[in-house]
């Protein structure tokens, strides 16, 4: 049997040593946050108890308390053999920190504990929100006070602000005895810990040239010495000294040289003593208007360094078009938080796809108990939520992110008097937001998102004799429509029986108060595109499954083209998707497809390429269609392109230069990341292209690729660059790192950094890819 090595117990004034330097360190972190000497900071630091809610009869006392790093949470757990890192939670993982009352478990289970002692931790990815409970308003404030200025001053800090305190943390995790010193094993123990393998004699090669001492321990100027080191940027400092003197200068005419030969800046004259005043840290070089290496490393890390166009950050594009000449941001089943079958149903789901961007949501409606109405997913095991709890978050969340419309698509499956509960449920808790009638009296053609901002349409049945929504209502109260139902169409056998013993009914009586909620988004079957002679009106629309839509555009491109110019269509992914999995929505917006859903809740490519092209026009949720997708006599199809006027043809050329703190994979000690980059083009066929780098061996930290490719975009309008980072593995599928994905039309040219995103979309604090790009018209 092996024996377990006590841990020699440490003497009341080691432990205040310790707790002495652990405060020296909170506070230079607070600094450095710029929150010094702030009370809700300290309170934290200190942590306090507060009481956990999981459920009606799970409500337990448990301490919290922020770690010295001010970065990370730590949390009391009382289950046996739970892991110290599975206690911890970082600050970075924080989407939002909500006050009150303002999740479902909270809405649930605390709603005897007044809404000022409540607050709820809403985390990026999956994970459940924390629901807790302060014993005083006055803790409660404190922690949502003092986590919010600590998102708030995390997220504004600069990437060599973020790359400092990030290093420094690993340094203090790496001096295990706490002595404010680093040996030898202590030095290579933190190389592994920010994803480098460097063999032995390469770390002592390092470790011996900051040791000016010979103490056999680096210390104070000599750490530092090891960090300039650690972040030197030899490919960034290559490219300054072709522009600075051989004082280390770079004057503002060179930059303005480098921003408009290399950088393909217009307005470099402008730009470049705005850099410098913004960028440049030396108080001298700013005075003579001039750069050092660390100001240019700093704009080339900046947003104005950025691979994506900072102007598109806003909304620039023209809001003053039909609503049918946009892409729509949509999402399929929104209410799921899963798969399809057995996953549950949620508001949160609702909130987080609107802060996603997304413009149009999906509710399945069936009747409740209670005359309620309730939204899951029909004839399967998936969890049921309220109607007006949906509407309610719809309400709360859809102008958040963007101000242009959003659009409820109903499935409806209620019953005439439940369906009269969710039109009174949508107009009086919508208000003013609910869009009643049409606008200026527009009955031609759809109005544009700038003038129905603030709007929520509904789409979804229409009775017959209403058949015009724009020129008034009848009073018939009820009649048979035609019934649309998607849960139907799932390839699952439990389903299939359901659907088999509910007996099918082709019709479904619709009451005239929902009926009259419908204005611009008509469902209707399709029959067929247009017969000139016999146009429909444009505010019909038709619900396609991914298979019927993709077959119509394979067969009839350019006449699906033509119905997307004054109709909408709405897409929604197979039945047999019931993983939730994503189809891709690129060859449906080719044919002009605007409200392309997708199941927000999955990651993966397909989403990757959708918030790639949504964070165009400044993340609104509407991305204008090219003109030849809007054009009434266009001629395009993308399954066969000939000559037109789609933009001119381009080549773009591209270096992948290096890669920056990228992130552990594996979080064991001694796993380090073998890094490789694929370039993915998505377009029209003729411009689906993927390219990758070689692998990098053992280095995540500053891994050097230095390799060039080469694409021929045909049709740039309608393409978009993926860059993917991935863990090579020998034997199995390779690990994602991160990835970023863009327009193509969105690109900055020269000298760009890459911010990488986690597998759900959310930015990482300071990994990222170092490239250069070049765009040439093609002869």
């Amino acid at each position: 049997m092996q024996c377990i090595r006590r841990q020699p117990k440490r003497t009341v004034s080691q432990e205040n040593i310790l707790l002495e330097q652990s405060r020296r360190v909170a506070a230079l972190n607070g600094i450095r946050l710029g929150l010094k000497d702030d009370k809700d900071l300290k309170f934290l630091l200190k942590g306090s108890q507060l009481l956990k809610v999981k459920s009606s009869s799970w409500r337990k006392e448990r301490f919290y308390k922020l770690q010295e790093d001010c970065k990370t949470i730590w949390q009391e757990s009382k289950k046996v053999l739970r892991s110290p890192e599975s206690q911890i939670f970082s600050i970075e993982d924080i989407r939002d920190v909500r006050s009150g009352h303002k999740t479902e478990g909270m809405e649930k289970y605390a709603k005897d504990v007044p809404e000022y002692r409540c607050f709820s931790i809403i985390f990026k990815d999956q994970r459940k929100n924390l629901d807790l409970i302060a014993s005083s308003e006055d803790d409660a404030n404190h922690w949502i006070a003092g986590l919010g200025k600590i998102i708030a001053h995390s997220n504004s800090m600069n990437q060599k602000q973020k790359l400092q305190h990030w290093i420094h943390t690993c340094l203090r995790k790496a001096d295990k005895n706490k002595d404010n010193k680093m040996s030898l094993k202590e030095l290579k123990d933190f190389l592994k810990e920010v994803n480098i393998e460097v063999d032995d004699y390469h770390a002592k090669k390092i470790f011996q040239h900051c040791d000016k001492s010979k103490t056999e321990a680096l210390e104070d100027d000599e750490i530092e010495e090891f960090y300039k080191i650690l972040t030197e940027r030899k490919e960034i400092d290559s490219i300054f000294q072709m522009y600075s003197d051989p004082e280390g200068f770079m004057s503002c005419q060179n930059l303005v040289r480098f921003l408009y030969e290399v950088q393909q800046e217009e307005d470099a004259v402008v730009a470049a003593p705005a850099l410098i005043q913004r960028y440049e840290p030396n108080e001298r070089a700013k005075r003579g208007n001039a750069m050092t290496k660390d100001g240019f490393l700093m704009y080339l890390l900046s947003d104005e360094g950025n691979i994506f166009n900072p102007s598109h950050r806003k909304v620039y594009q023209d809001m003053t078009q039909p609503l049918s000449h946009y892409l729509v941001s949509s999402s399929h089943n929104t209410y799921l938080m899963e798969d399809q079958i057995t996953g549950p149903s949620s508001t949160e789901a609702y909130i987080r796809a609107l802060t996603k961007g997304c413009r149009c949501v999906e509710l399945d409606c069936w009747d409740g108990p209670n005359s309620e109405p309730v939204i899951y997913h029909g004839y399967t095991l998936t969890s049921k939520i309220l109607f007006s709890d949906v509407i309610k978050a719809i309400k709360n969340y859809a102008f958040k992110t963007s101000p242009y419309p959003v659009i409820i698509s109903l499935e409806n499956h209620c019953s005439v008097e439940q369906q009269k509960v969710m039109a009174q449920h949508m107009t009086t808790i919508l208000q003013d937001m609910l869009l009643v009638a049409p606008v200026d009296g527009n009955k031609s053609q759809f109005p544009s998102p700038e003038q129905l901002k603030g709007k929520i349409l509904v789409k979804g049945k229409k009775l017959s004799r209403q058949e015009d929504p724009i020129n008034g209502n009848n009073n018939l109260e009820a009649e048979d429509v035609s019934d649309e139902d998607e849960a139907a169409e799932i390839e699952d056998e439990s389903v299939k029986t359901k659907v088999e013993q509910k007996g099918k009914s082709d019709t479904l009586k619709l009451a005239k108060e929902l009926s009259d909620t419908v204005v611009y988004c008509k469902s209707v079957h399709f029959e067929g595109f247009d017969d000139p002679n016999h146009p429909r009106a444009f505010y019909e629309m038709s619900s396609f499954s991914e298979s019927k839509a993709l077959k119509l555009a394979q067969e009839s491109g350019t006449s699906f083209i033509h119905h997307n110019i004054r109709h909408l269509s709405r897409i929604y992914p197979a039945g047999w998707r019931t993983d939730s999995s994503n189809y891709s929505p690129v060859d449906l917006w080719n044919v002009g497809c605007q409200i392309v859903a997708l199941n927000f809740q999955t990651a993966g490519t397909e989403m990757d390429v959708y918030q790639g092209r949504f964070q165009d026009n400044g993340f609104s949720g509407y991305v204008l269609k090219p003109e030849f997708l809007r054009d009434e006599q266009t001629k395009f199809n993308p399954k066969s392109i000939t000559e037109g006027t789609w933009g001119t043809k381009k080549k773009l050329l591209l270096k992948i230069i290096s890669g920056q703190q990228l992130p552990k994979v594996n979080k064991s000690k001694n796993s380090i990341v073998d890094p490789k980059v694929t370039i993915e083009i998505h377009g029209v066929q003729q411009d689906n292209n993927k390219k990758q780098t070689k692998v990098i061996e053992n280095n995540g930290f500053n891994p050097n690729w230095n390799e060039e490719f080469t694409f021929d975009i045909e049709i740039p309008a309608l393409a978009l660059v993926r860059f993917v980072v991935e863990d090579f593995d020998m034997s199995t599928k390779n690990d994602f790192i991160g990835q970023y994905t863009l327009p193509f039309t969105s690109l900055k040219q020269g000298y760009r950094h890459i911010h990488l995103l986690t597998k759900n979309g959310d930015p990482y604090s300071s990994s990222t890819l170092f490239v250069y790009i070049n765009i040439q018209d093609c002869d």
